[in-house]
């Protein structure tokens, strides 16, 4: 059994256009298993490659460059030919009424009424974690702008993802401790909610920097840049090939 991440774009919020806004999809032997993000162009991106819409989604917060795209999913999943298969959201129960602000609140879904938002989707509000085809994946706060408002993931041994964040050495000794590949936000400078390149050696050791994969960068320019720099930076459409986590367990629903 192989693991990839495939990433559907890797810009920041101002590169979506060139670069496609920051969202990933975990695979399993090629085979999407969890969409990370959903902004502007990630439901065409995911649709161009995959021919189908996800059957999972988890959001790490609820800027647009990360959320945008979700009532082009409801669309997509309320007007189908075929009844809706209840796609699974997952989201930190801290972000859940950022979310419902953000995406579901207005008082009519559709035109015509008498549909509300979430009945086209399984949402699913966790705090540590969640399971998903028998996998536990670990949620762990980032720092982006205000505290519990941004969550990372991390499936064990295989990938930590960190969403959109400053620096988390703390956070990813914990949570990047068995040989992951630290899926990283960074662009070439700095500013209070996202990190530099130049924080990268200040805060985290030669190991931890050496499974880095940077995303969220401002446009081609600076990504070859840090890429200069020795850093594996990702690119629109690119497949990494992931460790393998521990096996599921068999009693996990």
């Amino acid at each position: 059994m192989s693991w990839q991440l495939r990433f559907l774009g890797v810009g920041d919020a101002h590169a979506g256009a060139a670069l496609g806004t920051a969202a990933a999809v975990l695979e399993r032997d090629a085979q999407p298993i969890l969409l990370i993000d959903c902004g502007p162009g990630t439901v065409a991106r995911y649709l161009a490659t995959y021919d189908a819409l996800p059957k999972a989604l988890f959001i790490t917060h609820t800027h647009l460059d990360h959320v945008g795209d979700m009532e082009q999913l409801f669309s997509r999943l309320w007007f189908a030919d075929k009844p809706h298969a209840g796609l699974k959201v997952f989201v930190h129960a801290g972000v859940l009424s950022w979310l419902h602000a953000r995406v579901a609140d207005y008082p009519g879904a559709v035109a015509e009424g008498g549909v509300n938002f979430w009945e086209a989707f399984q949402l699913v509000p966790c705090t540590r974690g969640f399971w998903l085809d028998g996998y536990w994946f670990d949620l762990f706060a980032t720092r982006h702008h205000v505290p519990g408002t941004s969550y990372g993931l991390a499936l064990q041994g295989c990938l930590a993802y960190t969403g959109d964040t400053r620096p988390i050495p703390e956070i990813l000794r914990l949570r990047a401790a068995h040989g992951e590949l630290v899926a990283h936000d960074c662009g070439l400078l700095a500013n209070p909610s996202h990190t530099g390149v130049d924080d990268l050696v200040r805060e985290y050791p030669p190991e931890l920097r050496s499974r880095l994969l940077l995303y969220h960068y401002a446009n081609a320019g600076a990504g070859a840049a840090m890429a200069e720099r020795g850093y594996r930076v990702a690119l629109a459409g690119q497949q990494i090939t992931l460790p393998a986590p521990a096996p599921p367990r068999a009693d996990a629903g």
